[in-house]
């Protein structure tokens, strides 16, 4: 996410590297490095100027105290200041009424059903009945698509393929919502290749219909500065509530996360990566500016721990861990949990430094693959016991999981290795302050 961008940032933050103050000359050649950077991010000129403009100002306006360089200073700075170019805080959807009425908009391909599945998923976790509504009478496709994404994340849909009135639809899925206890109603509306006038009238009748307590608009991160330009065109026509990015894993500049808030004055509400329907993110200017600096986001690392892992299974584990019973099924059962966290580049990518440590390196979600495949290809009992695997087991291992014995031993000197760890903290008490540490639930 915006590795670009952070790495021609962090080049402009060089020149400032070994000097001991803070002068017209160094900081001007600095902020001459962060305007190009964010320009070519795609962010919107005017934008641009007046951000490294405030970050001049307050530059010259700071002694620099002997405890920090320059260098430190105006990283903290331009942080500051890109947190209050991205809204300042975080602000949560609005869920008013009985029911709540959630209503998207965007372009076609903007990622929007997607979007609403992932929604619907977010707000299920959060205990509250939800019910999916398809409005996108002009593609087939978008009915099916949302009823495969209500299925995957257990919350129905409500559809009339045959009827070609939306409002009529809409209305008609706020009665059933009213009637079976759903207290959460999203709908999912057309989009089109570009901005219509028959588009913004049909959407512009939905929110008249409907009176949502909360209006989306979802872009395509990847479209860049089209992406603000097509929100404006949004906004002036629908007074939306707040935006949702998505496709942030893509090849993206990020001028668009940096310049919609300033242009159309709506908040980013959520951003999304990924087709997994857990990978949907609150947005919080402070943390995504962290981000964009390289600074981590362990807040959000954490969050998503808690969110992925069951708080009954973590106990279960700290027990076993104490009493040395760890086996390969606690393993495979913790690697289910990892992948549900996410894009694991991009979850690496929020420890700070790692941003930077993580530059041009390709990490492949499907990594843990061989690991779980060999662990699948053992017996019961060499998952309970794996000091029974000798090497008949090894090569049969092998052979079913695709891999080769050397990596079989690699897996089984790795899981005695951590064992042995374990067994020798527990003897020293600290298995559990250990655990706690790494679990969240850690109690």
């Amino acid at each position: 996410m915006f590795e670009n961008l952070s790495i021609k940032l962090e080049k402009a933050f060089q020149t400032l590297k070994g000097q001991g103050r803070i002068t017209d000359i160094n900081v001007a050649s600095t902020i001459k490095e962060i305007r190009k950077a964010l320009i070519d991010a795609d962010v919107n000129y005017k934008v641009a100027k007046e951000v490294t403009d405030d970050i001049r100002e307050k530059a010259m306006g700071q002694h620099v105290l002997t405890a920090i360089s320059p260098g430190q200073l105006l990283t903290k700075i331009t942080n500051d200041e890109l947190t209050i170019l991205m809204g300042g805080k975080g602000e949560d959807i609005t869920l008013e009424g009985n029911p709540a009425v959630i209503l998207i908009s965007g372009l076609q391909g903007s990622g929007k059903t997607t979007f609403s599945g992932k929604l619907a998923n977010y707000l299920k976790k959060q205990g509250r009945q939800v019910l999916l509504t398809a409005c996108d009478i002009y593609r087939p496709a978008a009915i099916d698509q949302l009823k495969v994404l209500g299925h995957q994340v257990g919350v129905e849909v409500y559809a009339e393929p045959e009827n070609k009135d939306a409002v009529k639809i809409a209305k008609a899925a706020i009665e059933h919502a009213r009637k079976n206890n759903h207290r959460v109603v999203i709908v999912d509306t057309a989009g089109r290749l570009a901005v219509d006038e028959e588009m913004m009238n049909e959407i512009a009748q939905l929110k008249e219909a409907l009176k949502p307590s909360e209006t989306l608009f979802v872009v395509d991160s990847m479209t860049g500065q089209d992406a603000v330009n097509t929100a404006k065109a949004f906004n002036d026509r629908l007074n939306f509530d707040g935006v949702v990015l998505t496709k942030l894993d893509g090849d993206t500049r990020g001028g668009a996360a940096l310049s919609i808030r300033k242009v159309v004055e709506k908040p980013i509400k959520f951003i999304s990566m990924g087709e997994k329907m857990e990978a949907l993110e609150r947005f919080y200017p402070d943390r995504m500016a962290g981000r964009i600096l390289g600074m981590g986001d362990v807040v959000g690392l954490v969050e998503k721990a808690q969110q992925a892992f069951d708080a009954e299974e973590a106990e279960r584990l700290n027990r076993k861990f104490r009493k040395n019973q760890f086996d390969f099924n606690d393993f495979l059962s913790q690697l289910e949990q990892v992948k549900k966290m996410g894009n694991m580049k991009d979850l690496l990518g929020m420890i700070p430094g790692m941003g930077k440590a993580l530059k041009g390196v390709d990490i492949d979600d499907h990594s843990f693959k061989p690991v779980e495949a060999m662990i699948r290809s053992m017996t019961p009992a060499e998952r309970e016991n794996p000091d029974v695997i000798n090497g008949n087991r090894k090569t049969r291992i092998a052979k079913g999981s695709g891999t080769s014995i050397q990596q079989v031993n690699q897996l089984l000197k790795q899981f005695s290795d951590m064992r042995k760890m374990m067994k020798t903290m527990n003897k020293m008490g600290g298995a559990k302050r250990a655990l706690s540490t790494m679990n969240p639930f850690g109690r």
